[in-house]
């Protein structure tokens, strides 16, 4: 007997794709000749080696002698077809929410995270400039420290030197007053 698989084979095709749809057509067959039955028979008659509307003819004769009519033929066909429409709308509905965990929700993250690195770009440039105004305060403390310590070099060393003639001048007059009072 021929597998459902095999009755829809052609090239080019999915195989994980293909058995998923003959899966549907089998869980969905209806009782008694229809469509379904007849496709299987007139891919038995060409695997005979019949041409295709041979075999089509060969199998309509036989189903006719059971009530088949070439409207109810065409009619479950129909109905097969429909069952096929109605996987490929669920399968795209499930490939969106597949796009929407898998692909909508990386790229959410990439922007996410690249939104976070602008936010750090900017903290760092914010910092580089403040470590720059830092630097530049540093660099004027430094200079008005050196200014300051010659500044307080200088007045040390005045004050010293005039310290020293004060103290100098006063020993002189106690001298002085030793000697001449």
């Amino acid at each position: 007997m021929i597998t459902t698989k095999a009755l829809f084979t052609a090239e080019g095709q999915d195989e994980r794709s293909l058995e998923f749809l003959a899966n549907a057509i089998e869980r969905n067959n209806l009782p008694g000749f229809d469509y379904f039955e007849f496709k299987r028979a007139v891919v038995t008659l060409m695997e005979m080696k019949l041409d295709e509307p041979t075999a089509q003819k060969s199998a309509f004769t036989t189903a006719a002698t059971v009530g088949m009519t070439k409207d109810k033929l065409i009619e479950t066909a129909g109905y097969y077809r429909d069952i096929l429409v109605k996987e490929k709308d669920q399968f795209d509905k499930a490939l969106e929410s597949q796009n929407a965990s898998k692909i909508t929700a990386r790229h959410e993250e990439i922007k996410r995270l690249q939104d976070q690195i602008e936010r750090h770009k900017l903290e760092i440039t914010r910092l580089q400039d403040e470590m720059g105004a830092y630097l530049n305060q540093i660099d004027q403390a430094t200079t008005a420290v050196g200014t300051e310590t010659e500044k307080l070099a200088k007045t040390k060393a005045a004050f010293h030197t005039t310290h020293q003639s004060v103290l100098l001048q006063i020993e002189r007059d106690i001298e002085n007053m030793h000697k001449n009072l």
